[in-house]
């Protein structure tokens, strides 16, 4: 066993406890749990009810104010009344993703999310690319979100100019820039609020969110009874449910999914929750059941209320219920609207901070950013540095134009947490890396596996075989000499079946993944000419086809079962859905926009230089040394003995 030293420092500062915090893959460090700091960073007497934590985050965080804007541009462009339809499409696509999130994070909880999961089972370049995609979405999506509320606000003060002055949009003389003071002093106080600590910032979150859905329900039952009484008049079109056919239904679907972005948020909260197996799954699925349940009763009742070609694009829902002789109900739906923009400002700022603290603990980011403050026990450091970013966009820019690559970071991170799993299940890392604090423990455990290989003596004397004396050469089955011809030949097939399955499905995910890849893009550039275009499909959609059936074919790896937290969801349907949930997300990866991919590529570009010139000269993993995964557990152990 290799055991080259590893300048790596140590997260605990009391006893160890055996129950590790996380088996991380090939290309990241283990690090050990603390005793009275089960996971992460949180002391234990700080922990709010996890219950409340994961699913207030994930409907608050999900549930923004886009319900109240896209109802009309969909109804009106692409589905019409059948954009309940695309709703569920949309829900069903988010829900493939959820199924990822959920075994991964149940299985290694980690406050760097997506970030983490690229890390373990990806790389760590990757992983950093994943990551710093994150930061732009979160970044440039609070503050997009920040300059929505302002325009709200005047509304419910009686009009677009009713705003006082100091919190009133202004336009800087000769610059031509409209500074928004209001969206950056609710950046500023959102991000104080995430600073005093995490359970005061989530029952913030819950009564925001509670007012958010109790608008939701009075639109639903509001506009139920108008619907009744008046029936239901755009159901009532010659046209039918599908005026734009189901390709409209399906670009409606492709519009609306970006309603549901904000469950993932929840993972980001994995080391701030007591039972990460079970509540974090609950989390995401309950964040996304209720989202979606709202959205399609509440498209239901407006799409029914008004023709969808009589929508007013930019107020559908109050309009509707104008139309209908109910004008106050727009102060309600405004209100609606204000506390949707702040509970999804709250969910883009929180996790943030907890991704920038993750890379800084690889080394890939300063340890600045790393820093927890004793007292609110989060990381305030990163949080303020997020608040001032995000404000300072907020007060200076016009995000509207970049709110666009939000969702290439949110894209990228779903379609990697899917590689993720399959990789998860088919290769999964059979070597991980250890601190130098371990070396102790390493010496420790090869030398007594050396002493049991060397003292042990297996009994042949009522057996024909002829005994095999024991040199270098003869295989190990579980650090035990085998001297049975007829067994080691066995053995050395079984090996080489491992092995050869282990590529076997490596090289099946790149090729499923290149065949994703060449299909959407295909199917998407129609300025292709067709024969090179139906080429494409045809050999694309052939990886596609024979990745799915090869791993439906081959054995998951039982390495799989010791990889992180056993006990936790398992996601089904393995490999037919994470397949289907990169499929989906590359497609609406490509068919973002160019001019999007323009600004996104100079970002990562940017993320390149600082990977190549900081990260990874900094990062964690220079010295580190690799022992097989299945004497993670001895070194454990032995560890904790040694400390006591």
């Amino acid at each position: 066993m290799n055991t080259h030293s590893l300048s790596g420092k140590r997260r605990y500062t009391s006893k160890l406890s055996i129950t590790y915090d996380l088996r991380r893959g090939r290309n990241c460090l283990v690090q050990i749990v603390p005793v009275k700091k089960k996971i992460g960073f949180l002391n234990i007497q700080t922990l709010i009810e996890s219950h409340l934590l994961s699913r207030t985050s994930g409907v608050g965080s999900t549930i923004g104010a886009g319900v109240y804007i896209l109802v009309g541009t969909v109804a009106r462009e692409h589905s019409g009344p059948s954009l309940t339809f695309s709703f569920l499409i949309a829900g069903i696509a988010a829900a493939l993703s959820a199924f990822c999130y959920a075994e991964l994070a149940s299985r290694c909880p980690s406050a760097g999310s997506a970030y983490h999961y690229s890390y373990i089972c990806v790389g760590e370049g990757v992983a950093w690319l994943i990551g710093w995609a994150l930061i732009l979405e979160y970044t440039i999506g609070g503050s997009a979100v920040a300059r929505g509320i302002s325009p709200n606000l005047a509304t419910l003060f009686g009009g677009p100019n009713s705003l006082p002055a100091f919190l009133a949009r202004h336009t800087i003389p000769g610059l031509d820039v409209v500074v928004d003071p209001c969206a950056a002093i609710l950046v500023f106080v959102v991000t104080g609020l995430l600073c005093v600590g995490i359970k005061e910032s989530t029952m913030v979150q819950g009564f925001v969110t509670t007012a958010n859905v109790c608008a939701m329900i009075f639109i639903i039952v509001a506009g139920g009874y108008l619907g009744f009484k008046t029936g239901w008049p755009g159901y009532e079109l010659p046209v039918g449910y599908f005026p734009y056919g189901v390709d409209g239904m399906l670009a409606g679907a492709s519009t609306v999914f970006f309603a549901f972005i904000g469950f993932d948020s929840v993972a980001s909260t994995a080391e701030e929750v007591k039972n990460p197996q079970h509540d974090l799954p609950m989390g995401i699925g309950f964040a996304l059941s209720i989202c979606c349940s709202l959205y399609m009763l509440v498209s239901a009742v407006i799409v029914g209320l008004v023709p969808y070609y009589a929508m007013d694009p930019d107020t559908p829902i109050s309009s509707a219920f104008a139309s209908h002789g109910i004008k106050w109900a727009a102060y309600i739906i405004t209100v609606g609207a204000c506390t949707a923009l702040c509970s999804t400002l709250m969910g883009s700022l929180l996790p943030q901070p907890r991704i920038l603290m993750a890379m800084a603990r690889d080394g890939l980011l300063p340890s600045f950013f790393s820093d927890v403050n004793k007292h609110t026990q989060v990381p305030v450091k990163s949080t303020v540095t997020t608040g001032l970013l995000a404000g300072t966009l907020a007060f200076f820019m016009d995000v509207e134009q970049l709110s666009g690559m939000v969702s290439v970071g949110t894209l990228l991170a779903f379609t990697m947490v899917a590689i993720s799993v399959l990789i998860l299940r088919y290769v999964p890392p059979d070597e991980v890396p250890l601190p130098s604090s371990f070396q102790v423990a390493i010496d420790s455990v090869s030398q007594r596996l050396s002493e049991s290989s060397s003292s042990t003596d297996i009994n042949v004397e009522n057996t024909e075989v002829p005994v095999v004396s024991f040199d270098d050469a003869t295989p190990l089955l579980d650090g035990v000499p085998v001297t049975h011809p007829h067994v080691e030949k066995a053995a050395v097939r079984f090996s080489f079946f491992i092995d050869q399955r282990r590529k076997v499905a490596g090289w099946t995910i790149m090729f499923t993944c290149i065949g994703v890849f060449m299909l959407t893009s295909a199917a998407s550039i129609l300025s292709l000419p067709g024969p090179i275009r139906f080429t494409l499909c045809g050999i694309g959609g052939l990886f596609l086809l024979s990745g799915l059936i090869v791993l439906t074919c081959i054995d998951q790896d039982d390495a799989r079962h010791k990889f992180g937290h056993a006990g936790g969801f398992t996601c089904p349907f393995v490999p037919l859905l994470p397949i289907a949930c990169i499929l989906i997300n590359s497609y609406l990866l490509i068919n973002i926009g160019g001019a999007t991919w323009m600004r996104v590529s100079v970002w990562l570009a940017l993320g390149v230089c600082v990977y190549a010139f900081y990260g990874r000269t900094h990062s964690s993993l220079q010295n580190a040394v690799y022992v097989p995964a299945t004497h993670v557990d001895e070194i454990y152990q032995s560890s904790a003995s040694l400390a006591y």
